[in-house]
């Protein structure tokens, strides 16, 4: 039997709009910066600047031992990845994960950027496929949030979409979607249960109904699935160093529909292939 907990009541649906918000803010102004020559220490200082300027602070920095407000991972590294004196470099994929906490509530997005690099242009059109197949499995698995009855179909709906790409239509490769590392439910804490998982599984999981508010984040490679933490005890790479992307977003299923409480436009764009409406939250 699952716990009534995981569903939060209308007031406190509204009480996460902020927070969500501000976590938005925070990825849009590391965007423009997402370019040569930048370390990834600066990237994180920016949105630890905006968050505090917001009035709220990192989530991040709440995590026992962690003291960034972003994971910023690169390459072979997909997600976990520790800011620090790293330079991009022309033709980088580079994932950014974020969160803020405003007034005891929670927000958790993640966004995966290419560096341009004129010189190599196959390189960048590579990743940017890749990075453009796990935003499309985000955006299916949370349109199936809008009308699936269970958390279990979320995950098929994002395999369902990777697989549905066949091969890279540019190296010809497959892709992976980690297993060991699964999106969350997410409100007073930035990890709550349950556990959302981006593939396939035999359990149906809980109820998908009004006051359920998930972080939706497949992790998908250019490669195998298989992972390791490097020696920084955080940062998660892939074994064969095939590249890896994350995309992420914080969603609230309530009364009336479904709203992304990490997209300033409550997820218009993104769900408007899949015929689906966010509806704001009352």
């Amino acid at each position: 039997m699952f716990r009534k907990s995981i569903y939060k009541t209308p007031a406190q649906l509204r009480a996460m709009v902020q927070p969500g918000l501000i976590t938005a803010a925070a990825l849009d102004a590391v965007r423009p910066l997402v370019r040569p020559g930048v370390t990834t220490r600066e990237l994180d200082a920016v949105a630890d600047r905006l968050i505090a300027e917001r009035g709220a602070e990192s989530n991040f920095k709440l995590v026992r031992g962690y003291r960034h407000t972003t994971c910023i991972s690169v390459n072979e590294q997909v997600v976990h990845g520790i800011p620090g004196d790293l330079v991009l470099q022309p033709g980088d994929i580079v994932s950014v994960d974020c969160g803020a906490q405003f007034e005891g509530w929670n927000g958790d997005s993640a966004v995966t950027f290419v560096v341009p690099d004129p010189a190599r242009p196959e390189l960048v059109a590579r990743r940017e496929e890749l990075s453009r197949v796990t935003e499309g499995s985000m955006w299916a698995g949370i349109a199936a949030m809008a009308s699936a009855s269970h958390i279990g179909e979320i995950g098929t709906a994002i395999q369902d979409h990777i697989e549905a790409q066949g091969p890279s239509a540019v190296s010809g490769q497959t892709y992976g979607i980690l297993r060991e590392y699964v999106g969350h439910g997410i409100g007073r804490r930035m990890h709550e249960p349950p556990s959302v998982f981006n593939y396939r599984t035999p359990d149906a999981g809980p109820e998908i109904r009004a006051g359920l508010v998930l972080a939706i984040e497949p992790m998908v490679t250019a490669g195998g699935e298989a992972t390791f933490v490097e020696d920084d005890d955080w940062t998660v790479s892939t074994i064969d160093g095939s590249d890896g992307s994350h995309w992420e977003h914080s969603v609230a299923r309530h009364a009336d529909g479904i709203w992304v409480l990490t997209a300033p436009d409550g997820g218009a764009a993104g769900l408007a292939p899949f015929g689906v409406t966010p509806v704001p939250i009352p």
